[in-house]
C-alpha cells in the first residue's frame, strides 16, 4: 500500500500533535522552514513509512493534513 500525506504548511501552526499522534514517528516540526505566519510547519520525514492511520489528520485542530491511500 502507498500512502500520501500532504499538509497546509501555510496554515499549520506548529503545535505538534500530528508529531504526537503518528504511531511511526514519521512525523516532526520543520527546524529550516517558516510558514507565512512565522510557524514552524509540520513535515513528513518517511513517506515510504507512512501507514495511512491517518492519526496525524484525525490530530489536526485545523485539519491543514490530508491522508491518501492509494
Amino acid at each position: 500500500m502507498v500512502s500520501k500525506v500532504t499538509i497546509d504548511e501555510n496554515r499549520c501552526k506548529g503545535c505538534g500533535l500530528c508529531v504526537r499522534a503518528c504511531p511511526k514517528k514519521i512525523m516532526q516540526l520543520s527546524k529550516t522552514k517558516l510558514n507565512e505566519k512565522g510557524y514552524h510547519p509540520a513535515e513528513v520525514i518517511d513517506q515510504e513509512a507512512c501507514i495511512a492511520c491517518a492519526s496525524c489528520a484525525w490530530s489536526c485542530p485545523d485539519t491543514v493534513i490530508t491522508v491518501e491511500k492509494e
